[in-house]
């Protein structure tokens, strides 16, 4: 199976391009990072996850933090551009809107979003199935994600990580 159709590459795309789920798009592609190579920071996954983040962080106007992720997202593409990762997705395409979206930043401009420019009819075929099963939500949950998820889990990992190094 190509790494680009891989279910959780799948969501993230139908994510960022269906309901621009930024956050959502963090967390599957940090899972999918996690699982095929949790230490290469450099990896063209990463580049997607700071991708993702740069955006949540535009759309809630912390324009500094969004820059600053979009500039590494931007470097990473830049290294990976050759990688199977961006195989099906135009990175010149990409890399373009992702600069522009930085000047926009810089120019005080409001958010707008863009969609990954996915060049392989397949793979653009299955994401728009995806697209279609992911659930309305509300947009004041979507631009608030971090604050509003269920937090339970980490927390209570935190906690115990804590106490065993005691």
């Amino acid at each position: 199976m190509h790494p680009l159709f891989h279910p959780l590459f799948i969501n993230y795309c139908a994510y960022f391009n269906g309901n621009n789920d930024y956050f959502e798009c963090h967390e599957v592609l940090e899972e999918y990072w996690k699982e095929i190579a949790p230490k290469e920071k450099l990896h063209p996954l990463v580049g997607y996850v700071q991708l993702a983040t740069g955006m949540y962080h535009f759309r809630r106007a912390n324009v500094t933090g969004a820059a600053r992720i979009m500039e590494k997202a931007v470097v990473n593409f830049e290294l990976n551009r050759s990688s199977e990762f961006f195989e099906y997705i135009d990175v010149d395409q990409l890399l373009h809107l992702m600069r522009n979206l930085l000047r926009k930043m810089q120019d005080k401009e409001p958010f707008a979003h863009f969609p990954l420019p996915i060049t392989n009819q397949h793979l653009q075929e299955i994401v728009q199935q995806r697209i279609k099963a992911i659930p309305i939500m509300d947009s004041h949950f979507l631009f608030n994600k971090h604050m509003l998820r269920d937090r339970t889990e980490i927390l209570e990992a935190r906690e115990f990580k804590k106490r065993s190094r005691q």
